[in-house]
């Protein structure tokens, strides 16, 4: 029984080391993929309404979202999108054609800490943002995108 449970642990040891994923580098917005549907006029007439009411003191925290409709769609007309592979996403604006949207290429990369989990953001050309959410230590190695080689941050265990 001894010699069986040391041979497990023996076994299972290489399981427990860290591992590295591959390095992540952002995606091709071409190839991004909306999964959810632009807000119908109606819809951002009723939120408007609700979220810029007496309670936008509540929601609205730099004072710029209710100062008209207009600046209202600026920020809150979009849709999430996703990477083609699924690692990364992000709400981007339904304020401009898709095409538009794929056409941006990546500017730069960062990671930020929000409790417990690590966030890889991937800045646009256009100003749009995707993320990849993990649970793991991410570093960036490379956080220029338009420089030789693009950008890229490695994540381990």
């Amino acid at each position: 029984m001894r010699k069986t449970l040391t041979l497990l642990l023996l076994l299972s040891a290489p399981l427990a080391t860290p591992v590295l994923a591959a390095p992540l580098s952002c995606p091709d917005l071409s190839a991004a993929v909306q999964v959810a549907t632009c807000p119908s006029d109606a819809e951002l007439k009723y939120t408007y309404n609700g979220y810029c009411s007496d309670n936008a003191r509540l929601y609205d925290n730099d004072g710029e979202v209710c100062t008209s409709f207009e600046a209202y769609l600026k920020r809150k007309n979009n849709a999430l999108w996703e990477s083609a592979d699924g690692a990364f996403s992000g709400y981007l604006t339904c304020n401009q054609p898709a095409a538009t949207l794929r056409s941006a290429t990546p500017v730069s990369m960062a990671v930020h800490r929000k409790g417990k989990l690590t966030m890889v953001e991937c800045e646009y050309s256009d100003g749009s943002r995707l993320t990849h959410r993990t649970k793991v230590q991410c570093k960036v190695e490379q956080a220029d995108c338009t420089a030789a080689g693009g950008c890229t941050a490695t994540c381990a265990d």
